[in-house]
């Protein structure tokens, strides 16, 4: 179902940059479920006016040493907005502090953040369409923070001489 997810992250990617989605690495089957996806997304951008100002792209934190890729960051209905893009069947915490790490990522990077959206895209009817607006994220980039610390103590402790 991974693939299915990753699929569609990438032509909604795509269609934003107005290219033709590679699916020759698909199955048919994944290949409409993914679409399933993006016809959602596309019936949710109706009520929307949205201008990407990045898609699909990788930052780094030289603040806080970790990156990552957000999935858009644009004006949605005029307002500066971190959209993220999620297949499955549920919104979970842990979605909530890598949200709250891309926000670090985009002020870093000189981009100010007014909302903050889950859009959350079923891969069929049965998951169906949940849109998720977040507050502020202090106490979950407090979580992200302290579970990097311990990320990078863990790999300090391996080179460790035994």
């Amino acid at each position: 179902m991974a693939d299915i997810g990753t699929l569609a992250h990438q032509m909604i990617v795509d269609y934003f940059n107005k290219v033709e989605t590679d699916t020759s690495e698909y199955s048919q089957s994944q290949i409409d479920l993914a679409e399933n996806c993006l016809l959602s997304f596309w019936e949710w951008e109706k009520g929307h006016k949205i201008e990407v100002i990045l898609a699909e792209v990788p930052l780094i934190s030289h603040q806080y040493g970790y990156g990552g890729t957000i999935d858009c960051f644009c004006k949605l209905d005029g307002q500066p907005t971190l959209l993220d893009f999620k297949t499955g069947k549920a919104i979970y915490p842990e979605m909530f502090y890598q949200l709250a790490a891309y926000e670090q990522l985009l002020a870093e990077a000189g981009h100010l953040i007014e909302v903050t959206r889950i859009l959350r895209i079923g891969r069929d009817n049965d998951e169906g369409f949940e849109e998720r607006t977040v507050g502020k994220l202090d106490n979950q980039w407090s979580i992200f923070i302290n579970c990097l610390n311990i990320y990078n103590l863990q790999k300090d402790i391996k080179k460790e001489p035994s």
